[in-house]
C-alpha cells in the first residue's frame, strides 16, 4: 500500500486526485501531491520540500528518484543499517537473543550463540495490527516516563545547586565561631564541596543527555510504526525486532532511572568541632544519596511469615547447598548452588527460570552492573556471568584464598573475605588495598572473617563469633555489632533503612542491630526451627529476608516482615 494514495491537496484548493503525496507536508496535515522520492530519508517529496531538500546540509546529496522509481526502489530503500556498526546492514537473526544484528555483531559478540541466520532463511510473517498498536502505546508510554524523568533530573540539577549554597552558608557560619582555625579548613572543605558537585552536576548531564538522546530514539521507532504496514514482511520483522530492543533499552534506563530518584547531597557537621579544633583533620563530611521519595527512617522489623521455596532441579546431580544470594534490578533473584557447581536464576515467582553450569564451586555471588554478577569460585577465582535473557559466563580475575566465605560489591569496587583479613580488588582484577586482621597488635576480628556487606559509607563483616565488626571504606574500625545470643556469625545483610540483620550459625537465630549499631533483639530464635542459618539478603521491595540454610538443603526461606 503507497502512503497517501487517494488524498487530495488542500493547499491550493484543486479537487484533483494524487496517487502519492509528500510525506512532510502530510505530518503537517497538508496534502499535496509527491514529485521526488528520497530513497535515504524513505520520504516521498513535494515540489516545495524538494527544493528545500537539496537545500540542507544535511540532506543535499540525498539521491532523488521519481515518485514511479520510488515505489520500486522502495524496498532496497528500507535496508536497515546496524545501531553498532553504522556501515554494516542488518542481515542476521540471532534466535538465542530474539534480536537481528549485522555479520560483524554476529562473528564478534554472538559466536557461541545458537539458532544463527540470515534474516532471508527466517519466515517473517506479517507484524498483526494489533502488535502495531501495543507497541505504538508502549513506545508512547516509555517516551512520556522518560520525558518526565529527565525533566525530574533537570530540576535536581537546579536544586543540587541550591544545596550546595545552603553547606556554604552553613560552612560560613562554622568559620565564625572558630575563625583562629577555620581557614585551612574552610579551604578543604569547599574544595571536596565544589569537587564532588562537579562530578555529581557532570554525571547527571550526562545521565540527562542520554536520557534525551533515548527520547529520540523512541519517539523516532514511534514514527517508523507508522509506515510498517507499507514494508514487506522481511522489513517488518527486522524493524519490529529493533524498536522491540529500543523499546526495552528506554524501560530499562527508566527503571534505573527510578531506582536512582533524587539525588541530594547533605553535609555533616562535626559536632564536637569547638572542642577538638586544634587536632581537627576536616570541617564536616559530605554526604551525597539517591533519594527516591523521603529519607528512609528506621522500623521495627516483626517476622510475619515464612516460606519455604525449593529450587532444586531435576539434573542437580547432588542436593543442593545454596551458599549466597543477590538480587536484580528487577527484583528477581540468582542463588548459588555450591555442591552442583551452578548458578540459578529465580523469577519473580521464586522459579527456577534458567541456570549456569560452572567449572568449580560458587561460593558468593554480588550485583556489579545492571546486566552481570560476580561469583566467587572456591578455586581462587571470581567469575564474571552476564544476565541478560539467559546467563552467561564472560571472564575471571585472579583473587588469593577464594575458599573463604564473603564477597561484596562496594562503590565500585570488590571486598573479599581472606584467612588474614579482607582484600579489595577491581573489577578488572587489581589488587587495590588489603585490611590485615592484626594492626598495631591488636586484632580486627575476633576470628575469620565471614560475610561482607554494605551500610552506607561503611561496611559490615561478620567474624564467625558473637558479631561483625563495622569498617570504613578505608579500613579503619568504626565500631563492632556484638551479642550474647550470636554464637559463629556468619550471614549479614542490611536494610534500605540501615537496620543490620546477623546470622548465628551455631545460634540458630538472627539478631537484628539498629543503622547506629545498638541491638534490637532476636527476629528469628531456635525455636522457629530454621537451624545453622548461613547467608541473608534483605528484599526491599517485598519488605522480606531471604535465608539460606549452612549445609545441604534444597530450599531457600522468605521471611516476611510486618507492615
Amino acid at each position: 500500500m503507497v502512503e497517501g494514495r487517494g488524498f487530495n491537496s488542500v493547499r491550493d484548493g484543486s479537487d484533483a486526485d494524487f496517487e502519492i503525496i509528500c510525506t512532510p507536508c502530510g505530518e503537517d496535515n497538508i496534502r499535496e501531491e509527491a514529485v521526488k522520492f528520497c530513497a535515504e530519508c524513505n520520504q516521498y517529496l513535494c515540489t516545495t520540500c524538494t527544493r528545500y531538500h537539496r537545500r540542507i546540509a544535511a540532506s543535499k546529496f540525498h539521491k532523488l528518484l521519481d515518485t514511479d522509481d520510488g515505489k520500486n526502489t522502495l524496498e532496497v530503500a528500507m535496508v536497515t543499517k546496524c545501531r553498532y556498526h553504522a556501515d554494516r546492514d542488518i542481515e542476521m537473526y540471532c534466535g538465542t537473543h530474539d534480536m537481528v544484528y549485522c555479520a560483524k555483531c554476529i562473528a564478534t559478540e554472538h559466536r557461541a550463540c545458537e539458532s544463527v541466520k540470515n534474516i532471508e532463511d527466517v519466515t517473517t510473517p506479517f507484524v498483526q495490527q494489533n502488535e502495531i498498536h501495543e507497541l505504538q502505546d508502549e513506545s508512547k508510554a516509555v517516551s512520556d516516563q522518560l520525558k518526565a524523568a529527565n525533566k525530574n533530573k533537570q530540576i535536581n540539577v537546579g536544586s543540587l545547586e541550591e544545596q550546595r549554597s545552603e553547606i556554604l552558608r552553613n560552612i560560613q557560619d562554622i568559620e565564625r565561631n572558630i575563625i583562629e582555625h577555620i581557614g585551612k579548613l574552610k579551604r578543604e572543605a569547599v574544595e571536596s564541596l565544589n569537587k564532588r558537585y562537579s562530578e555529581i552536576n557532570s554525571e547527571m548531564e550526562s545521565e540527562i543527555t542520554l536520557m534525551a538522546n533515548t527520547i529520540t530514539e523512541v519517539d523516532k521507532s514511534t514514527s517508523m510504526l507508522q509506515s510498517l504496514s507499507n514494508m514487506d514482511a522481511r522489513q517488518q520483522f527486522v524493524q519490529t525486532k529493533l524498536i522491540q530492543r529500543t523499546v526495552k533499552d528506554a524501560k530499562k534506563l527508566f527503571e534505573k532511572s527510578e531506582s536512582q530518584g533524587t539525588r541530594v547531597v547533605r553535609f555533616i557537621e562535626n559536632a564536637d568541632l569547638n572542642t577538638v579544633i586544634m587536632t581537627a583533620t576536616d570541617l564536616g563530611r559530605l554526604e551525597t544519596m539517591n533519594k527516591i521519595q523521603k529519607l528512609p527512617t528506621p522500623k521495627q522489623y516483626k517476622l510475619k511469615s515464612k516460606r519455604e521455596i525449593h529450587v532444586r532441579m531435576q539434573n542437580d546431580v547432588k542436593r543442593c547447598y545454596i551458599s549466597d544470594t543477590c538480587q536484580l534490578h528487577d527484583g528477581t533473584i540468582i542463588l548459588t548452588d555450591f555442591d552442583n557447581k551452578k548458578v540459578k536464576w529465580l523469577d519473580t515467582n521464586y522459579n527456577v527460570k534458567c541456570h549456569c553450569d560452572l567449572n568449580n564451586q560458587p561460593r558468593d555471588i554480588c550485583c556489579t552492573t545492571q546486566n552481570e554478577v560476580a561469583v566467587k569460585m572456591n578455586n581462587n577465582k571470581v567469575q564474571f556471568l552476564s544476565v541478560d535473557s539467559s546467563l552467561s559466563v564472560l571472564r575471571d580475575i585472579s583473587i588469593e584464598d577464594g575458599g573463604y566465605w564473603g564477597m561484596a560489591y562496594i562503590a565500585g569496587d570488590l571486598w573479599l573475605s581472606t584467612g588474614s583479613g579482607i582484600n579489595v580488588y577491581s573489577r578488572s582484577g587489581t589488587l587495590l588495598k588489603s585490611i590485615n586482621n592484626i594492626v598495631n597488635g591488636q586484632r580486627i576480628f575476633k576470628d575469620l572473617p565471614q560475610h561482607i556487606a554494605a551500610s552506607r559509607e561503611n561496611v559490615i563483616v561478620t567474624d564467625g563469633s558473637d558479631g561483625a565488626v563495622c569498617l570504613g571504606r578505608d579500613g579503619t574500625v568504626k565500631s563492632e555489632l556484638r551479642d550474647g545470643s550470636l554464637n559463629y556469625t556468619q550471614g549479614v545483610c542490611v536494610s534500605s533503612d540501615g537496620t543490620v540483620f546477623l546470622s548465628g550459625f551455631r545460634s540458630h537465630n538472627i539478631v537484628i542491630f539498629s543503622g547506629d549499631g545498638k541491638c534490637q533483639g532476636e527476629l528469628l530464635t531456635q525455636e522457629i526451627g530454621l537451624t545453622n542459618p548461613g547467608s541473608l539478603y534483605y528484599d526491599n521491595k517485598r519488605n522480606c529476608l531471604i535465608l539460606t540454610r549452612h549445609r545441604s538443603c534444597d530450599s531457600i526461606y522468605i521471611l516476611e516482615m510486618c507492615d
